[in-house]
């Protein structure tokens, strides 16, 4: 991350490391996530506002690409406004990025569910259009709020993702352009091969238009509103997994912990007899 420098990527001032802890150094930000900046009272959003983030997104991520780096983890929680009233963004959290490696193919097993790409789910080798894909959801469900591969449970997505299983006929894209959702199936393509680049992303026709071309009309955002509250329930029920899992292996290393300390006590008596 500190090989990293680019106004659309959260820059790391400094890293400190110590026996119990790494702390790290970055510049501050306070604008908040993206999506909860664009559904509040005083935002309006328009497909215009929706180009003017994508375009950032795209040139934080072709940055990325050109040094040989892939974030995995693009979504909405790691899309960040710079302040309270700016439309400049800033991607973050680059916890899982891994740096491509010529003749070296990479497989991986993580990932936000919603957000991943086929190739990981089916454990295939990643490349810069793994991230591409990611583009392509958060496109989709900043234009409509909708999620398009949500499934009622883990399993579905993942089988709806492999099938690249979505559509564009919800009554959602009834306000947004042709253009906008050529986009879209410009990213959301099974083979990841045939996915637009970052910077075929800019030189798209949506990406690409002047300011006064721009459509003005508000989006509405209810079903965006809701889209965000259910992701901190997700993110608050994963966290509560964790810390019970978390809870319940060191209750159970602690039970084993003094079990071993009584054994090696009445080892130790016997000895002394």
């Amino acid at each position: 991350m500190n090989m990293l420098r680019h106004p659309k990527l959260l820059l790391l001032a400094a890293a400190f490391e110590s026996p119990r802890e790494i702390v790290m150094v970055t510049e501050y930000i306070s604008g908040g996530e993206l999506f909860e900046r664009v559904v509040a009272d005083d935002f309006t959003l328009t497909e215009r506002d929706s180009i003017l983030f994508m375009r950032q997104i795209c040139e934080g991520v072709e940055y990325m690409h050109q040094n040989k780096v892939v974030h995995l983890d693009l979504k909405p929680e790691n899309i960040m406004c710079r302040t309270r009233t700016s439309h400049q963004i800033k991607l973050i959290d680059f916890g899982l990025a891994q740096t491509l490696k010529p003749d070296t193919p990479i497989r991986v097993l993580f990932g936000t569910p919603e957000f991943i790409p086929p190739e990981i789910i089916n454990y295939e080798p990643i490349g810069t259009e793994s991230d591409m894909w990611s583009v392509g959801v958060i496109c989709y469900v900043l234009l409509t709020g909708l999620s398009p591969f949500m499934g009622d449970n883990d399993a579905e997505t993942f089988a709806n993702i492999t099938r690249a299983d979505y559509d564009l006929e919800d009554e959602a894209f009834d306000a947004i352009s042709n253009d906008a959702k050529d986009f879209i199936t410009g990213l959301l393509v099974k083979r990841k091969e045939s996915r637009m680049s970052a910077r075929q992303c800019l030189e798209h026709r949506w990406m690409a238009q002047h300011a006064e071309a721009m459509s003005r009309i508000a989006l509405p955002t209810e079903k965006l509103k809701k889209f965000i509250v259910r992701r901190k329930w997700q993110v608050r029920i994963a966290f509560s997994y964790c810390e019970e899992t978390r809870s319940r292996a060191i209750s159970v290393f602690s039970r084993h912990l003094a079990c071993t300390l009584h054994s090696l006590t009445i080892y130790f008596i016997a000895s002394l007899c």
